[in-house]
């Protein structure tokens, strides 16, 4: 590869309100914005990190400080992979390469992968919040969005979901415990969750203490999401887990991404593809990865009061094949 040069910077940005997950809450977000440039040519990436190791966005500046001379020198995406780790610092790099490479090449992300593209339906998500009766509400308030990703912890888990299905009997609901239960928490809850029609459960048990479930047959679909940060993981996760869902800041870019993808499909795996919250820069490498899931999750740009320029277009869940003015 040619020599490029990279800049980094950090951008905050506000959210429409209060989004709470088990164990933390967010009133804003900081994305590490980067750039790389022949002169001519110019590609952009994106990434929130991966808060639950510690990453920042001052973390991940540094990160690409650190490797910026090497890279400047020119590498491929594939010898980034052995330049940073998986995380936020090598994602926002690796698809602002891809970006690069398409806008230069003159050949779209679609030629680039060798997939052809479809608009996909995106859950909304529906944080924490203090009583049941909100929660319901709000996913009352989301009617025109069909799928539901419900955020939930240990607290009256049941009650929550129960009121959430009374307000939205016609919505695919999806549960996201965020490693917030223990084995007999899920065991209890299973059944019930069964009876509401609940058709996946994400990361119930915390990361690290899930070996129980590679002899456990549960009823409803469940999917890896700590537990799975890249292909190193895979082959315990994929005894443990249906789905495999792919976040491009956990495996440090789109690179990394497909090819989880395809390994994961081979182990016969469910997919999805999820977000850390980020403007629609994030969004258009996951949308990538979206094409060969089952289940879709990139919402952040709805959670934000504004997103970026050229973003995705939304309507009543289904996102389109976005502008390549935006990315790819």
């Amino acid at each position: 590869m040619s020599p490029i040069k990279i800049e980094a910077h950090i951008e905050k940005r506000l959210l429409a309100r209060p989004f709470r997950i088990a164990g933390n809450q967010w009133l804003s977000i900081e994305n590490l914005v980067v750039q790389v440039s022949d002169g001519k040519y110019h590609g952009r990436g994106e990434a929130q990190g991966v808060f639950y190791l510690g990453e920042t966005g001052l973390s991940m500046l540094e990160q690409v400080s650190a490797a910026a001379d090497t890279i400047q020198r020119g590498i491929s995406r594939v010898e980034l992979l052995a330049v940073l780790p998986p995380g936020g610092a090598r994602n926002a790099i690796d698809c602002a390469i891809w970006d690069w490479e398409a806008k230069k090449s003159g050949r779209s992300i679609w030629e680039l992968t060798d997939i052809v593209p479809r608009p996909v339906t995106t859950v909304f998500t529906i944080g924490i919040e203090a009583t049941a009766e909100q929660m319901a509400a709000n996913a009352k308030a989301a009617a025109q969005y069909p799928v539901l990703k419900i955020k939930l912890d240990q607290h009256v888990p049941l009650q929550r979901l129960s009121a959430i299905r009374a307000a939205r009997p016609d919505a695919k609901i999806v549960v996201d415990a965020n490693q917030a239960w223990s084995f007999e928490l899920l065991q209890d809850l299973l059944p019930r969750c069964a009876e509401l029609n609940v058709s996946m459960i994400e990361q119930p048990l915390p990361r690290g203490e899930d070996a129980a479930l590679a002899d456990f047959r549960s009823p409803v679909t469940l999917a890896a999401d700590e537990s799975c940060l890249d292909t190193s993981e895979l082959e315990d996760a994929s005894a443990r887990y249906d789905m495999i869902n792919i976040k491009l800041d956990k495996t440090g870019g789109l690179t990394e991404a497909l090819r989880l993808a395809r390994q994961a499909k081979a182990r016969d795996c469910q997919l999805m593809v999820d977000n850390m919250v980020g403007t629609s820069l994030s969004m258009a490498p996951a949308f990538v990865i979206a094409q060969c899931c089952e289940l879709v999750d990139i919402d952040g740009p709805l959670l934000l009061q504004n997103d970026c320029e050229n973003g995705l277009r939304y309507h009543h869940g289904t996102v389109d094949i976005f502008d390549p003015v935006l990315w790819g």
